[in-house]
């Protein structure tokens, strides 16, 4: 069992930058690939970006793509989400999940999930 924890949301106006992290327990952290997910109200959650266990691969939502950075440390057992030139359509509830095995983009296949920590983008 992972226990997942999101931290690092809050109210930004658009063009700015936050930085979430999840910090990771329990299982092995180390050989897991993590995802971050957002979910907008009234919308399905999506898939934002991803990190291969050693850190070694990384994937991206287009929509995020030259904005968001996806980075680990598996010292630490944590998984960072850097955003930067945020805007309004980023404004959701974003969680960090993990998965045995590869990076993938699909909701489904992720089994541990964070509580998500909500990101307001202004306009």
């Amino acid at each position: 069992q992972v226990h997942l924890v999101e931290s690092g949301g809050g109210l930004v106006q658009a063009g700015g930058s936050l930085r979430l992290s999840c910090a990771a327990s329990g299982g092995t952290f180390s050989t897991y690939a993590m995802g971050w997910f957002r979910q907008a109200p009234g919308k399905e959650r999506e898939f934002v970006a991803a990190i291969s266990w050693r850190g070694s691969f990384t994937d991206y939502a287009d929509s995020v793509k030259g904005r968001f950075t996806i980075s680990r440390d598996n010292a630490k057992n944590t998984v960072d989400l850097q955003m930067n030139s945020l805007k309004p359509e980023d404004t959701a509830v974003y969680y960090c999940a993990t998965k045995p095995g590869g990076i993938r983009t699909e909701v489904a296949l992720y089994i541990y999930w964070g509580q998500g920590t909500r990101v307001t983008v202004s306009s």
